[in-house]
Parts: structure tokens; C-alpha cells; sequence
């Protein structure tokens, strides 16, 4: 079977570069950094410029750590813009491969195959990417970097190691030249899905980079990281088994849907349970919204750091699928209180309805009133009609107008950011 030829595309200092666009400045040498300025010091930069990168400034970095004597824009960040420019490099990316052969990895970057484009154009891996890195640029005006690779594991890396430090912002890597170029390469955390923890365990072990990975002891990888060493293994070779269509194909076991926030504040137990029942309510209409109902709801509690405090985690029941919002609620605030350490402020909630399941909507038990579930059901599929029309705040409760109460302003967000 021939090589195939893979291709990672990321869109350099993304959200940044398209604020810079926005107002007709060089995103390769303005000074800009995307940051709430109505938000404390202490937010975090989702983009800075590759211009404040060479002063040393690190990205994702807190306000407050650039140097006081840099000069600089703060573009206030705009999701539904950011989302406005996605849409659009993706239509590039039609021009040269079919959606099939595309897999979005995020905002601003995806994986490609483009192995048969390659005999069809009569192009080199490198003649195709410089022409949709040209098309790209000249079509939204920012820089995009790609890695090529003969496996997706390979294209990402090029594209992460070796295609951001160079001239014409590409890269490329097979197995030979992987082992040949990075095997000795360090921080390990340059790597794809190799983190900080990861890093210092297998230093505990001895090894430093990706060749010691390679030549080391399998049963002791196997000891200390089960079956996560099998991915470790392979990657430090080189080696990668998904391909396109594998990843086209996947189906998950079982899905579900998350919210979390980090408050701006620490909340004490009444305040966070306004927050816990928000955050049910708006989860639960987007479940039914999507056709979906659950049986099991999760619930994770981070504490202010001065409290000394860390975490409190539980789960619960409902009984029976249900995508009643009355339902969730009433469990998620049970289970909150069930969790909740009332001593210490909370400073972050997660909430997630799993198990989701798309054949009976709303099930009954021998204590359910239909009629009153039904009529629960109206008022939800009211409730999504009045904001499909008049957007997410076109209804609310009383209480999302209580002191600390956070759906509103959520609403009017992407991502945690303003729109």
C-alpha cells in the first residue's frame, strides 16, 4: 500500500492575528495581546502576537506578567468573529480536499489527508501546502503554519517543532527523519499529549527524551503508566495506526454534556447553589434542545486556594431518564448539598449530565404525574421557541437576576468570552 501523506494546519497566534486584521496592522510585527480589559489582572491573554512572543512574553499568560515597559494593544476578545474567520479558511480548505479527507481539530487548526490531491495536481507534499498557506493568506490575511507527515502524528509534530521555526512555514517528517531530528529533542513537553506530570515521571525513571522512550524497558514503561505506555511507545518511534477514516468513523460509547465555570470570586454555599441550579437549567434546555435525556448527573466543586480545600466530587440518580429542567435542577442542587463543604468558598463548578440517550426522551416511574411532565415539556419547547427568536435572554428566571447570579452575562458569552 503507498505512503499516504498527511497535513497539520494551524492559523499562527489565530485570535490575535485577526484582531490585527481587523484594524489593517502586520499581525507578524504589532504588539497585541487579546484580553478582557473589564476583567482583573490576573485574566489570562487567550492570543498574544508573534512580535510580543520575541520580547519574551509567553502565551497564555496573565495580564499582570507583561513587563510593565512594553507597548501594546489589548483587543478586547470577539468569539463570534473568531468563529466568522474559521468559517471562512475552512471554505479554502474545500477548494483543495473534500470534508471527508478534513478533520477540525479546533478553531484554528486541522488535519488533512491529502494523499490523493497530491497525484491529481501532479504536486510535491510541499508545492500543495505553500498553495492553500498562499490561498489562505491571501483570503483572510493571516499566516498559517502546516506540517507534513506520512502519519497524523507526524504531521502534528512537524507542524508543532518544526514547521513554527521555519522560514516558509512548513515542515516535514517520516519515521527515519523524526528519529533522526527530534529523538534527542527537549522539553519533552514540546511533544503532542506530553505534559508537565508525564515529564517528571518518566525523568523519576531515568529518561529525558524521546530516544530513551524508545530504548527503554517496555515492562518498566508498562509499570508506571499502563496502558498509556503503548501510545508513548509508538510515538516515540515514530509510529501512528489512525488514519482518516478511522477517526471519520468513530462513534463514541456514550456521550454527554458538560458546563463549568470559574467564578470571579469565591461563593459561599447559598451563592453557589444559585450558580448550580443556573447552570442545570441552561445544561438541561440544550440536552432537550438536542433530543437527549439522562439518568446521571456528576458534579465536581474547586475551592478557593487560600481555603486549603481542593475538591469535592459526587454523583447522582434521577430515577429515570428525564430531560425535565425541573427534574436536573432539583437533582443537581441535591447533590450539591450533599457535597458541599459549607465551611470554605467554592471558586469553581463543574456539572455534567451523562449517559445520554436518545430513544425515550422522558421515561415515567410509579411516582411521575405525566400530565405535570408534559406540561413540563410545553413550557421547555416554549421556553427554546421564544430564544430561537429573541436570543438566549429573550426569557429568563427571577433568580438569574439575583446578586451573583452569572446565566445572563453567560449568555452573551462564547466559550467563557464575549461574543
Amino acid at each position: 500500500m503507498a505512503e499516504r501523506v498527511y497535513m497539520c494546519i494551524d492559523l499562527k497566534s489565530f485570535y490575535a492575528s485577526v484582531e490585527c486584521v481587523e484594524r489593517g496592522l502586520d499581525p507578524m510585527k504589532t504588539r497585541l495581546v487579546v484580553a478582557d480589559p473589564d476583567r482583573t489582572e490576573k485574566t489570562i491573554c487567550l492570543a498574544i502576537t508573534p512580535a510580543m512572543k520575541a520580547l519574551g512574553v509567553k502565551n497564555r499568560c496573565r495580564v499582570f506578567e507583561i513587563p510593565p515597559g512594553i507597548d501594546y494593544i489589548m483587543a478586547t476578545p470577539r468569539m463570534a468573529l473568531y468563529i466568522q474567520y474559521s468559517v471562512r479558511v475552512y471554505s479554502v480548505y474545500l477548494k483543495y480536499a473534500a470534508s471527508k479527507d478534513i478533520h477540525v481539530y479546533s478553531i484554528d487548526e486541522v488535519f488533512m489527508d491529502v494523499t490523493d490531491y497530491l497525484s491529481y495536481r501532479s504536486q510535491t507534499p510541499r508545492e500543495f501546502a505553500e498553495m492553500v498557506l498562499k490561498d489562505v493568506m491571501d483570503t483572510v490575511g493571516i499566516t498559517a503554519t502546516c506540517g507534513i507527515g506520512t502519519n497524523l502524528y507526524l504531521a502534528k509534530i512537524a507542524m508543532d517543532i518544526i514547521a513554527k521555526h521555519s522560514k516558509d512555514n512548513i515542515g516535514f517528517l517520516d519515521e527515519e527523519s523524526y528519529r533522526e531530528k527530534l529523538w534527542r529533542h527537549t522539553p519533552l513537553t514540546d511533544f503532542w499529549r506530553i505534559g508537565p506530570g508525564t515529564v517528571r515521571r518518566l525523568s523519576r525513571i531515568g529518561i529525558e527524551n524521546m530516544r530513551d522512550i524508545a530504548l527503554a524497558n517496555q515492562d518498566t514503561l508498562y509499570k508506571h503508566f499502563g496502558v498509556d505506555a503503548e501510545l508513548l511507545i509508538d510515538h516515540a518511534w515514530g509510529r501512528e495506526t489512525v488514519r482518516m477514516e478511522d477517526i471519520k468513523a468513530y462513534k463514541p460509547r456514550s456521550t454527554s454534556l458538560s458546563s463549568g465555570q470559574v467564578l470571579s470570586r469565591g461563593y459561599a454555599y447559598e451563592e453557589g447553589l444559585l450558580i448550580v441550579r443556573e447552570m442545570a437549567e441552561g445544561l438541561g434546555l440544550e440536552m432537550f434542545e438536542q433530543g437527549f435525556s439522562t439518568n446521571l448527573i456528576t458534579m465536581s466543586l474547586d475551592y478557593s486556594h487560600s481555603s486549603g480545600r481542593e475538591q469535592s466530587r459526587g454523583s447522582i440518580r434521577t430515577g429515570c431518564y428525564t430531560a425535565s429542567v425541573k427534574t436536573l435542577s432539583d437533582s443537581a442542587a441535591e447533590l450539591y448539598e450533599r457535597i458541599r463543604d459549607r465551611a470554605v468558598p467554592v471558586h469553581k463548578i463543574n456539572i455534567c449530565f451523562c449517559n445520554l440517550s436518545t430513544e425515550d426522551v422522558q421515561q415515567y416511574d410509579i411516582f411521575s404525574q405525566p400530565e405535570q411532565q408534559e406540561k413540563q415539556m410545553k413550557i421547555q419547547r416554549t421556553m427554546l421557541d421564544i430564544r430561537k427568536k429573541h436570543g438566549k435572554n429573550g426569557i429568563f428566571k427571577c433568580m438569574d437576576l439575583m446578586e451573583g447570579a452569572t446565566m445572563l452575562e453567560r449568555n452573551r458569552q462564547i466559550g467563557g468570552h464575549r461574543a
